[in-house]
């Protein structure tokens, strides 16, 4: 007989862009996991550029089942955070920095002295980086995440890439004053302001740090915090290049970047949004809980790789 799930409790809240702002407008859409008993920790699962933070829920519900307190979150001006048009929606990359930012610090005033991780998905592991100060966080897992820079992008990707940032993206997003993706089948909704300043990265060799300029390297190199990124080798977008730029980006933080092949998974197939399905469960998820477990203990070294092959009998 199957023992029954532990009991999780999930809550919604708007947390305010900036402390004081009450407008609707000006507040973050959150979803909140927790365990029954006492957490062992705190975990934000920050998503993909176009990606709701519904996509998440599985995983959010798993590391709850597991003792940890998850938050999900939506960047200003998209998913549940967006209030009105998304024409009207005005934020760029730096303001979902600064999302980020604030959900840091209201996590630490609602559960002072709990551990806090990080895991990011693709742009939700880059935008740590661009914090002023270096988020008080005890661990950030990327997954998925990499440069932008189009000549890194995976074949795939790379191949329409040309289409998308000299036609598509610039004809589309002038016409309709936002880029409206999800009806486009490309990518998802965003803010004008997120993809004209995403384009400017994305045809910049060096990425952020070339488009913005000294102070997001300095940023970057200011993080302490262990970093383990996880490159896919089917990920039909981020490259193994684009990893090891996102890496060198951390260069002071101790970091491993672990290449996980797709036959781990149930289906033969990972790519860029497959580590978050259910079905992922016992190949990619369990996993995860010996490193999270280091880093709940404050441990700060760069781990062991996570999916290596099993030891030999001896």
């Amino acid at each position: 007989m199957q023992a029954p799930k532990p009991d999780v409790r999930w809550t919604q809240l708007r947390l305010p862009v900036a402390p004081g702002d009450a407008a609707a407008a000006g507040s973050l859409a959150l979803c909140q996991c927790q365990p029954g008993t006492a957490a062992l920790a705190q975990i934000v699962v920050a998503p993909a550029m176009g990606v709701p933070q519904g996509y998440y829920q599985p995983f959010a519900q798993w590391l709850a089942e597991q003792g940890f307190g998850v938050t999900t979150f939506d960047y200003r001006g998209s998913g549940l955070s967006r209030q009105g048009p998304l024409r009207q929606a005005r934020a760029d990359l730096l303001d979902w920095a600064q999302d980020c930012q604030r959900v840091v610090a209201y996590l630490k005033q609602q559960f002072p002295g709990q551990p806090l991780i990080w895991i990011g998905h693709s742009v939700g592991a880059q935008l740590p980086g661009l914090s002023p100060t270096p988020l008080p966080i005890n661990g950030l897992l990327s997954v998925g995440s990499g440069s932008g820079y189009w000549r890194d992008n995976a074949p795939p990707t790379r191949r329409v890439a040309r289409l998308f940032w000299w036609a598509v993206a610039p004809l589309v997003t002038a016409a309709c004053g936002c880029f409206p993706g999800r009806n486009l089948g490309i990518i998802g909704d965003l803010p004008a302001g997120v993809l004209w300043q995403w384009r400017r990265w994305c045809l910049h060799p060096g990425y952020a740090m070339g488009a913005e300029g000294a102070w997001a390297a300095n940023a970057y190199a200011a993080a302490r915090y262990p970093l383990h990124a996880l490159s896919f080798e089917d990920d039909e977008m981020m490259s193994l290049a684009s990893t090891q730029s996102l890496v060198g980006w951390y260069g002071n933080a101790p970091s491993l970047l672990e290449r996980v092949g797709p036959a781990l998974s149930p289906s033969g197939r990972i790519g860029h949004m497959g580590f978050f399905r259910d079905a992922m469960r016992e190949p990619l998820w369990q996993p995860l809980l010996p490193l999270l477990e280091q880093w709940r203990q404050g441990l700060s070294g760069p781990g062991k790789p996570l999916f290596g092959p099993p030891e030999s009998p001896a």
